[in-house]
């Protein structure tokens, strides 16, 4: 038989998440974000889930072509917009709309001799000092845009640096909207602005007719530890399963793992996991990350290695050989682990656990009906 570990892809809760980001900013037209591969999700895997959304936003044309290839007519935004003039002729022939932050992009759009329409993005730098032009630039280079005649829409658009916080002691969307604003003031045309943090965090402050959740359409809080996905009323749309394969009786003193970094203070059981750093799982994470054994929430032991990680069974004396074992997401039984948990443990975030599941491990996808589909 395979190797017990398996991501399991809950679509009912990412179509749960969609439809709690459409509720939550009911005027605006929703682009769910599927880069990095939906996130680690797989974008084959989610597209029936996100498909009532009014559109994607990735940044490979590559990944664009996957969604056109499963039947997507609608619209497609490149989020860093194209890398050579040559993308401009796949965006043509895909329909896809793009951002443009740079002078060499504006460069390429009006050097491009077909009069292809484009839908473009164009993005201010407000603040988040990535991409962009300036503030005193933007007015400029708009006017510029609307005289090209490839050019047939120009949306404005910024991204938040802090909206899942504050900034220098205010709330963190203020100072990048104030630069937004006084200088789109007067200019035509519709507005995106809103990323996972602040459609929940600001859904009536900001106006943004294309609002672009990422994350939270996932699973993972965009502000934790501030607020929980239960608080955002959000589900876990990735579970990681697999199985203890061995169990070890410790007596005090006895260590676990490569460098014996635990060290019983007790007689106590540990259970080994069929999981490590090679599927994905972060080997900096310390003893006391939380992990389910059989639906009870315990922790890890020691140091995670390349296959396997050691857990607590203290809180689990019935474990045995082949009991389920949930590194985050939801158990059989219905316990949650939520990603945000892990990640807080492991200083990291809840994207880069999703984002880093390996291609050894077999992802399936679970519908509310319990059918399985495997990719």
């Amino acid at each position: 038989m395979p190797r017990p570990i398996t991501a399991i892809i809950h679509t009912q809760a990412l179509r749960q998440n969609l439809e709690l980001l459409r509720t939550t900013v009911p005027n605006s037209k929703v682009f769910a974000v599927v880069k990095a591969n939906a996130y680690g999700h797989g974008i084959e895997r989610v597209y029936d889930a996100f498909k009532t959304a009014d559109g994607f936003a990735l940044l490979d044309i590559e990944e664009a072509k996957r969604l056109r290839a499963l039947g997507w007519t609608g619209p497609i935004l490149l989020l860093e917009g194209i890398f050579s003039p040559q993308d401009l002729f796949d965006c043509a022939q895909y329909q896809l709309s793009f951002t443009v932050h740079s002078e060499h992009q504006l460069e390429w759009l009006q050097q491009h001799i077909y009069p292809a329409q484009f839908d473009i993005f164009l993005k201010m730098n407000s603040g988040m000092n990535r991409l962009g032009f300036k503030p005193q630039q933007y007015r400029q280079v708009w006017r510029h845009l609307q005289r090209l005649n490839n050019v047939a829409k120009i949306t404005h658009m910024m991204h938040f640096s802090d909206a899942d916080g504050q900034r220098f002691g205010q709330a963190g969307v203020d100072y990048q909207l104030a630069e937004f604003e006084t200088h789109i003031q007067d200019l035509p045309g519709e507005r995106s602005v809103s990323n996972s943090a602040a459609i929940l965090r600001y859904p009536t402050q900001l106006h943004s007719d294309y609002v672009r959740g990422g994350i939270m359409l996932y699973g993972s809080s965009p502000d934790f530890p501030q607020h929980s996905i239960q608080d955002w009323g959000l589900a876990p749309t990735m579970s990681l399963r697999s199985e203890l394969i061995a169990i070890q009786q410790l007596k005090t003193n006895e260590s676990v793992g490569y460098g014996s970094s635990f060290v019983a203070e007790h007689a106590m059981s540990v259970g080994i996991v069929a999981c490590g750093y090679a599927d994905g799982y972060q080997r900096i994470s310390p003893t006391g990350t939380p992990i389910l054994v059989n639906g009870i929430r315990t922790r890890t032991i020691g140091r995670v290695s390349m296959d396997m990680l050691a857990v607590d069974l203290t809180p689990v004396p019935n474990a045995e050989i082949g009991s389920e074992v949930v590194l985050w997401g939801t158990s059989k039984t219905g316990s949650i682990l939520p990603i945000d948990d892990v990640a807080a443990a492991s200083g990291t975030v809840g994207y880069e656990l999703m984002c880093g599941v390996t291609a050894r491990v077999k992802f399936i996808n679970q519908d509310e009906g319990n059918h399985h589909v495997t990719f």
